[in-house]
């Protein structure tokens, strides 16, 4: 039910007090006066705490059960992290600089971690979420081949078929022409595909390692090699950061410009759009392209520095998304050196577990050693028992649990991407494989039952196309 169904005329939530200063009246003019009475529900303060925390017991959460989302990283938020965010949510961005002190600080000491933990020289905080750091990546790059004068003969991106689909959207809204590099078969860059592509029309080689089917690009440092040979630059797609933070180091790898996600790498949970931080990490050449301000260690502590005549400018309006930089910070202050690193390790166990377990019944796209996540691939399964990917995705809910991603990476036919984290029990994961097990056995007896869920949620199963394309955001026309 609504709240608008819940509308009772008359009753009140909330009544303002007498006035006790003058009225103003101001007459509108005629085109901004409402036509029509504004339409908002009457209901009282217990309708409205009822009504929102009941839709609340209806959404799923990291915070309600296991959220295996392939490429997302959507691990526990330690509520230590929400603790220490609170202490800043008084401030604001137009303060005087001499009442923000403490939160400089804090940008600029973390500055100083993220390059340490990926091996970069300097980095800029300002990019509110992963594609936004893709962009300003480009953008640097795109900066740093127009100060040379090479800008007109550097046209090309080499993106990975297996990449986000978002960098080939970041590198063609940067002005460049993407170029597809087809994997091999054994899930990684081909590299001879890459010799074939790779001269001096390519200004950057974007890719992510792990990829995104959950296997280390073990040749990284020939690619690096071949890119830098040739004057590219090599750009390093974050996402995946959970299976190889306190391990090594993207810049120790070769990559010149590095972006990751503090909304997944460093526990905060992202989905719906936000809030998220993508920083961006780069080598010392490109430092002068960084957008402003950067933070600055001074004999006095940190400052924000606006002295960059080369830079590409503010990607966003202040800082960035400073509460999600708190919740960072204080995720990598709590968990140091050796929790960072046992993170990486308990993220690949994980997922190496699942695989395994799961692999018995369902086929892996690469029957290898995964990172932090893994693929299984359903073709074969769906010609055998005619339940598709999507199926088995809405069937999990019957069970309680939140789907893996499902139809991605494209170059995998009806794909499952799981990754489980690091933060998840043995107790979870065989809780999930049991699910897996018993959906397998369903659709081998009784295939219908899984086609026709979910069964056990508020809403059936929607028509996914037609709410994406013809979306309704309104309760009534």
């Amino acid at each position: 039910m609504t709240i608008f169904e819940k509308s009772t005329r008359g009753r009140k939530g909330y009544e303002f007090p007498e006035y006790d200063v003058e009225k103003l009246e101001i007459k509108l003019p005629e085109h901004l006066v409402r036509k029509s009475e504004l339409m908002l529900p009457e209901v009282s303060e217990v309708d409205v705490v009822r009504h929102y925390t009941d839709l609340a017991s209806k959404n799923y959460s990291v915070d309600r059960g296991f959220y295996p989302l392939g490429s997302c990283t959507m691990k526990y938020n330690p509520k230590i992290n929400e603790d220490m965010a609170s202490l800043f949510a008084n401030l604001h961005p137009m303060q005087p600089r001499e009442t923000i002190t403490g939160a400089v600080r804090l940008m600029g000491h973390l500055k100083e971690l993220l390059c340490e933990i990926t091996g970069t020289d300097d980095m800029t905080l300002q990019p509110a979420a992963g594609a936004h750091g893709e962009l300003t990546g480009l953008l640097i790059a795109r900066a740093y081949f127009e100060d040379k004068g090479e800008l007109e003969k550097r046209k090309k991106v080499l993106v990975p078929d297996s990449a986000h689909g978002t960098n080939p959207a970041s590198a063609a809204m940067a002005g460049f022409e993407v170029v597809e590099l087809k994997s091999g078969e054994d899930g990684c860059v081909n590299l001879e595909e890459l010799k074939a592509h790779l001269d001096e029309s390519v200004a950057v080689i974007m890719l992510t390692n792990p990829n995104t089917l959950g296997l280390f690009e073990k040749d990284i440092l020939m690619i690096a090699k071949m890119a830098h040979e040739v004057g590219a630059l090599l750009y390093y797609d974050g996402a995946n950061l959970n299976a190889i933070m306190g391990r090594t180091r993207p810049g120790d790898m070769g990559f010149d410009i590095v972006h990751f996600n503090l909304h997944k790498t460093f526990s905060t949970p992202h989905g719906m759009g936000g809030p998220g931080s993508g920083p961006i990490g780069v080598k010392a050449r490109l430092a002068p392209y960084l957008p402003i301000p950067v933070m600055r260690k001074t004999e006095k502590g940190y400052d924000l520095d606006y002295n960059l005549p080369k830079s590409i400018g503010m990607v966003r309006s202040f800082y960035g998304n400073f509460l999600v930089m708190v919740k960072a910070y204080t995720y990598i202050l709590t968990m140091g050196n050796k929790g960072l690193k046992h993170v990486s390790d308990m993220a690949v166990l994980n997922a190496n577990y699942l695989r395994a377990k799961l692999s018995k019944l369902y086929n892996a796209s690469h029957d290898r050693m995964c990172m932090h996540e893994f693929v299984i691939d359903n073709e074969e399964f769906v010609k055998k028992t005619g339940v598709k990917t999507l199926d088995i995705a809405k069937r999990l809910l019957d069970y309680g649990l939140h789907a893996p991603t499902v139809y991605f990476p494209l170059i995998v036919h009806e794909a499952i991407m799981i990754e489980p984290t690091e933060t998840e029990s043995k107790l979870t994961l065989d809780t999930f494989v049991d699910a897996m097990e018993k959906i397998y056995e369903e659709a081998t007896t009784n295939p219908e039952l899984v086609k026709g869920a979910p069964y056990s949620t508020p809403v059936r199963r929607l028509d996914d196309v037609n709410a994406t394309k013809y979306p309704i955001f309104r309760y009534k026309k």
